[in-house]
């Protein structure tokens, strides 16, 4: 058999300090994004993990609109796409007694409405879709791996000590036992909830871990027959015994069209935690399909705690965190993993400038300032979706059930043609209707704004929204908002405006009547030494405004111009032409990159 070569010699492991860039401990959604956006830079980096291979559960799978523009943007859109469960499968949320039982409800999620169809395909180039974790982990190591990662499985994180000039981690292989030192740059601590990092970095927590119990049972079994027609990755199961020692309600959640599921099955995490062998969880999911003759194929069981909790200041020296690591919370509205891989591309890049002389060592400060504030919105967010719940069950009656018997009355009592049935029904709208702000939270996913030393302001502040801000994004070009989507190209060529601004530089925006943005951006690409490039939007030029859209979207007048850093974030705009283009660029760009005080 052919040798490995893995790009280190033999005797470095067990003897010798290996050294590289940056670490980054864990290869989940943070951790394999963070090494895929520094192998696409170019930036040497080692990703440990003490497991032997990626996530062996399907875990975090809705992929929302942000995540999949940075798929994209990193080159690997089509094969996520490929794996992926499609847009227009994963929308008809059902609340009901059994998959085989009565219905109760269904909402429409993650923008299929068409209502909100077109708020979500006027924001973006890519759609909500959903692939299990399982099968978006090895896309992101793959990739990573083939670019330049040296990914490093069955490699376990013991303990780190970092100096001024970088970070001696102490590793152990699993295999053989031999611990020995990674002396990097920099670390990052991509390793979970539980995270070792963190926790030896000592970072900032606020509220608390295991707060309600979870078990997961995953199993196959086809049901097409009772779904396809109202196809989702979510039913909810309201049912006797669909919460481990209560009333409450089960998730039967799809995994793969519509043959692989995941049950979600709640109990009370200050009791011992349930034995459920096979043919329990057999028996459980029979219950809630309501096919009590199934044959169910148990693929395995595991037991989880739902966290509220959330690091106010992300990083500590040359040591960061990201994904779970710093913001922990049940799975509600779907953000842990998209919140992790956004981490990782907010850091990425500016490790990246700091690595190649780029930008100041103060430009690595901005991550906590621009991501710690995300971290906490989510995490309220989510639980308070979770906690939204007890409006559902308050609308049919079931908080006061104390038997099944007075369970399935209490639902029953919804069919009836009285006044007590007719305020169920209204209650139950109102209640279907608050869960938009978990399934359709489009502002949430989609609105981030930063506010750090890596956005320079033009004096004006975020725009008052216009509708709802957590179920409504509201594009703007103000300094700190994510870059407006809209079409343009050529005869040929439709691209995104988002296209224009890949991660791999900064991108200057501009139209026709500000043309000699362009030579200043040239002169200020090679006075900073970055990579820094203009791309005039306008007719006989090489991209054009397709649909008018970027016109009305931009907010800056034609002679105007618009820096996109490259996580696709706005660093810096001109409303109008100043009489020296080339200055006033160089002074946003050196503010942008902390190159002040350095010069």
């Amino acid at each position: 058999m052919p040798a490995f070569d893995d790009g280190l010699a033999e005797t470095e492991l067990p003897q010798g300090t290996v050294e590289t860039d940056v670490l980054i401990v864990g290869s989940g959604p943070a951790g394999g994004s963070a090494a895929l956006c520094l192998a696409t830079l170019g930036i040497p980096n080692i990703m440990i993990t003490k497991y032997r291979w990626t996530a062996n559960t399907p875990r975090a799978h809705i992929t929302n609109q942000r995540t999949m523009e940075i798929f994209r943007d990193l080159g690997i859109e089509a094969q996520v796409l490929a794996d992926a469960s499609p847009h227009e499968i994963i929308g008809d949320t059902v609340f009901c007694t059994s998959i085989a039982g009565e219905e109760i409800g269904r909402i429409r999620t993650w923008g299929t409405h068409p209502a909100r169809e077109a708020d979500y395909q006027l924001a973006s180039p890519s759609l909500t879709c959903d692939i299990p974790q399982t099968y978006l982990e090895p896309i992101l190591v793959e990739n990573a791996a083939a670019r330049g990662t040296q990914a490093r499985f069955s490699t376990e994180y013991l303990s780190h000590v970092q100096d001024a000039d970088g970070v001696d981690v102490q590793v152990r292989d699993r295999l053989t036992g031999w611990v020995y030192t990674i002396r990097a740059k920099y670390l990052i601590g991509a390793d979970g909830a539980r995270s070792m990092v963190a926790a030896d970095l000592g970072l900032p927590m606020q509220g608390q871990m295991d707060i309600a119990g979870s078990m997961n049972i995953t199993f196959k079994a086809d049901i097409s027959a009772y779904v396809s027609h109202r196809p989702s990755v979510l039913y909810w199961v309201i049912q006797p015994g669909s919460n481990v020692g209560g009333i409450g309600a089960g998730l039967v959640r799809m995994v793969r069209p519509w043959n692989e599921w995941l049950i979600v099955w709640g109990y009370d995490i200050s009791q011992p935690a349930p034995a459920v062998d096979e043919e329990a969880a057999r028996q459980i999911a029979r219950n809630l399909l309501g096919m009590p003759e199934l044959e169910v194929e148990i693929t395995g069981t595991s037991l989880w705690g739902n966290n509220e909790m959330y690091a106010t200041h992300l990083q500590a020296g040359r040591v960061f965190c990201a994904g779970d690591a710093v913001h922990r919370h049940p799975p509600s509205n779907g953000l842990g993993s998209n919140t992790s891989v956004q981490d990782s591309y907010n850091l990425g890049w500016k490790l990246a400038a700091v690595l190649r002389g780029q930008a100041g060592g103060s430009l690595l400060d901005t991550y906590s300032a621009e991501r710690a504030p995300v971290a906490r919105q989510i995490v309220l967010r989510a639980n308070k979706s979770s906690r939204e719940f007890v409006q559902f069950f308050d609308a049919l009656g079931l908080a006061e059930a104390k038997t099944e018997a007075e369970m399935i009355e209490r639902i029953e009592e919804r069919k009836a043609s009285t006044p007590r049935g007719e305020a169920i029904r209204a209650a139950l709208a109102e209640a279907m209707e608050l869960k938009n702000y978990e399934f359709n939270a489009h502002g949430v996913e989609l609105g981030q704004f930063y506010t750090s030393a890596a956005i320079v302001s033009d004096g004006s502040s975020r725009p008052e929204p216009v509708r709802d801000p957590e179920l409504y994004y509201q594009p703007s070009t103000v300094p700190g908002s994510r870059l407006p989507h809209a079409w343009v190209g050529d005869s040929r060529h439709k691209l995104s405006t988002l296209d224009l601004a890949p991660m791999t530089r900064f991108t200057l925006i501009t139209g026709i009547a500000g043309e000699a943005w362009a030579s200043a951006t040239d002169k200020v690409a090679d006075q900073l030494g970055i990579p820094l490039q203009a791309v005039v939007i306008g007719p006989g030029r090489e991209v054009t405004d397709l649909y008018f859209d970027w016109a009305r979207l931009r907010e800056v007048a034609e002679d105007g111009a618009i820096v996109v850093r490259p996580d696709k974030h706005i660093g810096w705009r001109a409303m109008r032409l100043p009489e020296d283009p080339a200055g006033a660029l160089a002074a946003a760009m050196s503010s942008l990159l902390g190159r002040e005080a350095s010069g």
